[in-house]
């Protein structure tokens, strides 16, 4: 029985991707370093203190620090009255509320961005719990944050389906013991072969199957 749906943010319940790759190419510059869409890809999805030690090397935790603000007061600019939902989550949340599940938001980002995002997109009252940046020491592949989320919404692992975008969260949701829907729209499905069920949208009606919709 699924109890509760945790949804990744960046890649799931929109597509900020591009807005990332801006505000770390506009960051890294001023580093004197440029970083490509290779970089960018091999990284996304990761906490800021790991990208940021990936591509500068190692650093003192206060110019890391100084940087991840820099690089997220970047991104919020970017998005500002800029993003929609990923196509299919606004009809699939409705969805899903109206069966009484519970939801969560797991992201890597910083509370400001996810609570910014969600605003933004009208989705603040869909969600019950948000794990964010503050609240989970480890990010993904780590399930950290995963089982907190379901810790909160009162739901055993058994009981949770998380959607993910990248291969490390779908290795966190596994970790978890969740069953997981891999979004694979912006990569190989491949990629994603860890998860129970790949899409590339959630407009596919083999995700509300899987919901027992």
């Amino acid at each position: 029985m699924i109890k509760a749906v945790l949804w990744d943010l960046d890649g799931v319940l929109v597509d900020t991707a591009s807005f990332h790759f801006e505000a770390w190419r506009e960051l890294f510059a001023g580093e004197g370093k440029d970083i490509g869409e290779e970089d960018f890809r091999r990284t996304f999805g990761l906490r800021n203190d790991a990208i940021l030690r990936e591509i500068l090397g190692d650093l003192p935790r206060q110019r890391v620090e100084e940087l991840s603000r820099r690089k997220e007061e970047l991104f919020r600019a970017k998005i500002a009255g800029r993003i929609t939902p990923t196509p299919g989550v606004p009809a699939l949340l409705e969805r899903l509320r109206q069966t009484g599940t519970k939801m969560a938001v797991v992201s890597s980002a910083p509370r400001q961005n996810v609570e910014m995002v969600l605003h933004s997109l009208g989705m603040e009252d869909a969600f019950e719990v948000i794990i964010a940046e503050e609240d989970a020491s480890r990010g993904k592949p780590d399930p950290q944050g995963y089982l907190l989320a379901a810790e909160r919404l009162g739901a055993t692992p058994e009981e949770c389906t998380v959607v993910e975008d990248a291969p490390g969260g779908v290795e966190a949701a596994k970790r978890a013991g969740m069953r997981c829907i891999g979004l694979a729209a912006k990569r190989a499905p491949g990629a994603l072969a860890e998860a129970d069920l790949v899409v590339q949208s959630l407009e596919e009606e083999q995700v509300y199957r899987f919901f027992g919709m």
